[in-house]
């Protein structure tokens, strides 16, 4: 237990003096920035037709399927080979 709190880091007294950027460094964290925002736009815009479809569906009145939906396809299943048992 004591070798655990000998290991933390000790609590400077300096203060911090952060580094200033490069023009490189300035470039990319606004291109960061900007994808960041593009993404999220995007991501917005996709909601927003969405919200517009199911709207729509809604409106004309178009109920969902009336079967049951399945993960498994029709038909009987594919004969697979079975692997050997090893001891």
């Amino acid at each position: 237990m004591v070798d655990q709190v000998q290991d933390k880091a000790p609590i400077s007294q300096e203060p911090y003096i952060p580094e200033a950027l490069t023009r490189a460094g300035v470039f990319f964290s606004v291109l960061y920035g900007i994808g960041v925002s593009l993404g999220l736009a995007l991501l917005w815009g996709m909601e927003v037709v969405r919200n517009i479809y199911f709207r729509v569906l809604d409106r004309f009145n178009i109920k969902p399927r009336r079967r049951r939906a399945s993960a498994f396809p029709p038909g009987q299943p594919r004969k697979r080979p079975q692997a050997p048992v090893s001891n």
